[in-house]
């Protein structure tokens, strides 16, 4: 729920930042502030500072600054709700009650975590019983011991239909909140519901407090379809917004600065008892955006530890694939891949830590995962080819929101092209001092110390040139925030955090922002002069040019002020409605390459008529000269 912001401002008021913060670092007075070691990073000399008056803390070293629920969220990996409710409850602030609706869903949802609750002690029970020697003889051959077991509370579900359904119905649950719950398969063509998980060893799946909100159960018998179930998704369970493992890997991960998400349960178990309690994996799915936001909660650069096989591989592109729209400086991702053949149980199992740290250790940056996944697309021995590899990398690159990142990852790309050279004795196209198309597993290539120029042609490319022509609805929004400055400090936030792909957008959006952020007066005749200072004049009047005849009446310094911001929300609605679909087309266009199906076909035509939506919405626009009503 939300919290109305009197209620965190009594909650400020009533605990120092000191007074939380000093629960975790040794704090030592400072003239009117307090100092420490860094939480975030390892450091001798401290650079921690906590400001009681201010009610803020601010770490040099890691540029990290916050508030108490800041704190906590960093530290702890809370959400923010979390984070106020256990401030709240520490400082005896109540918070705002909940509405007869409120309640009764709070009621149900308390049910069902019973109700997962006693089905996660039923598997317990049934793995020390007489139906679970299977289990347990499987178990121990994957050198699980009876402690790690416990720990992480790993039951059996017996082979019955009804075992736990009336086990359940014993406690008092109902069949209809078993069922809502997941535990049993129900339905208008099921006469008599029955238990989803039957002779499957069961790994209970918590959320961020440790309570049991879904199962995974690994099969018994060698001829069930699905080697792996997991719970279907409920009230309490979404399989791509959750980690296996993270209300036991947060805090160790901020302990250690770094999490390891691997691909499986027992992958994350054994890891575990090798010493990396830092470990988490996604439950039965490609990595997603909100299991990516999860991991940077814990570490500003998570290890991504796969398979060391052709599957594994293909996990890493996908997650490539969803990291780069969400990189941003000091924000990214690491890949260790393991030996041919084998996965982090079978690595812990026959190395140890040793072996495993080994392999943590050579984990490689994001751009070399990039850089491998479309070098080993083909040969690079023609023109055409190394062309298309350029495409690819610029196609890739787009995805990035980050202005600055992009850039950085441009000059790699570029650097990374200019070694290449073609090996006339083999007729292949090598990477300079390198040999052949390089491993996925390979050391990570270095960058040379001689740097080749690019050809004419390539430097003229967008790759290298820093943007692409000038978009007429970029050239729009920035335009009017250039003729109406009053609108700068209301919406800076949504002006950072659009992405622009037109150069002369992006310079203006630094002025723009920069503005902002003096916190002085802006008019017009301050808006031009600032132009002038920073030789932006041609370039504003070059974006000027740009914009559509329809949209020129938003550059009347008297335009209806309503109107005009109706206007802006539509037109950033629609771009970033048209950038997340251009993304999504390029991901559609490669699993068509990839997998000629109907599916993937599908998908594409899919995406191409939304595009058509956002440009006819646009075309509209155009013509009626007007804003809708969506909001910023």
């Amino acid at each position: 729920m939300r919290y109305p912001p009197q209620i965190l401002e009594e909650i400020r008021a009533r605990l120092p930042v000191s007074a939380v913060v000093g629960k975790r670092v040794r704090l030592k007075k400072a003239g009117r502030e307090w100092k420490g070691l860094s939480p975030f990073n390892a450091e001798k000399t401290p650079s921690f500072y906590v400001n009681d008056q201010k009610q803020f803390y601010h770490c040099f070293s890691s540029g990290k600054h916050g508030d108490i629920f800041t704190f906590v969220m960093e530290t702890e990996g809370l959400s923010f709700p979390e984070a106020v409710e256990r401030l709240a409850a520490e400082a005896g602030v109540p918070l705002p009650k909940l509405t007869p609706e409120d309640r009764e869903e709070e009621v149900k949802r308390k049910t069902l975590y019973d109700a997962m609750e006693l089905a996660a002690q039923f598997f317990e029970a049934s793995l020390q019983g007489r139906f679970g020697m299977k289990a347990r003889d499987y178990l121990a051959g994957r050198q699980l011991s009876p402690d790690t077991q416990k720990r992480f509370r790993i039951g059996y579900a017996p082979p019955e239909r009804f075992a736990l359904r009336d086990h359940l119905a014993e406690k008092g649950i109902s069949i209809e909140m078993m069922a809502e719950a997941g535990l049993l398969i129900s339905g208008e063509d099921v006469k008599v519901p029955y238990d989803r998980f039957r002779d499957r060893v069961m790994f209970p799946i918590c959320d961020v407090r440790g309570r049991v909100i879904a199962f995974g159960g690994r099969a018994m018998a060698a001829d069930v379809p699905a080697k792996y179930l997991n719970s279907p998704d409920t009230p309490l369970f979404n399989k791509g917004r959750l980690l296996y493992n993270y209300h036991h890997a947060r805090q160790h991960a901020h302990e250690k600065g770094t999490v390891i998400a691997v691909e499986g349960y027992v992958d994350v178990i054994s890891l575990s008892v090798a010493g990396f309690a830092n470990a988490v994996a996604p439950l039965g799915t490609a990595l997603t955006e909100d299991q990516l936001a999860l991991l940077w909660r814990l570490s500003e650069e998570p290890i991504l530890c796969f398979d060391g096989d052709k599957a594994g591989q293909r996990a890493a592109y996908r997650a490539l694939e969803t990291a780069l729209p969400n990189l941003s400086a000091g924000k990214s991702l690491r890949f260790a891949i393991l030996p041919e053949g084998q996965d982090p149980d079978d690595l812990a199992r026959s190395g140890g830590r040793t072996a495993i740290e080994r392999v943590l250790a050579s984990a490689k940056p994001l751009v070399d995962i990039l850089w491998a996944r479309e070098t080993e697309a083909g040969p690079l021995d023609t023109p055409e080819r190394r062309a298309a590899l350029e495409r690819r990398l610029r196609e890739s690159l787009a995805l990035i929101r980050d202005e600055t990142l992009k850039r950085y990852y441009r000059e790699e790309v570029e650097s990374r092209l200019a070694g290449l050279s073609p090996d006339t004795r083999g007729n292949r196209f090598n990477r300079q001092g390198g040999g052949g198309r390089r491993d996925f597993r390979g050391p990570a290539p270095t960058t040379p110390s001689a740097r080749l120029s690019v050809s004419p042609l390539l430097a003229r490319s967008p790759l290298f040139t820093g943007g692409t022509a000038e978009s007429p609805r970029e050239a729009m929004i920035l335009c009017a925030f250039l003729i109406h400055p009053e609108l700068i400090q209301k919406h800076a936030e949504t002006l950072a955090d659009l992405e622009l792909e037109g150069r002369g957008a992006q310079m203006m959006r630094s002025l723009l922002l920069d503005s902002a952020a003096s916190g002085e007066p802006t008019d017009q005749t301050v808006m031009q002069a600032r132009l002038e200072r920073a030789g932006l004049t041609q370039a504003a009047e070059k974006l000027t040019a740009t914009v559509r005849p329809g949209d020129h009446w938003m550059l009347d310094p008297h335009a209806d002020p309503l109107r005009l911001e109706d206007a802006l929300r539509q037109a950033i609605t629609l771009h970033r409605r048209a950038r997340t679909l251009h993304s999504e087309l390029r991901a559609a266009e490669r699993a068509l390459a990839e997998e000629d199906n109907e599916a993937n076909l599908a998908w594409l035509r899919e995406v191409q008529n939304q595009l058509s939506s956002v440009d006819g919405a646009e075309a509209d626009m155009d013509k009626n000269g007007s804003g809708g009503g969506a909001g910023f």
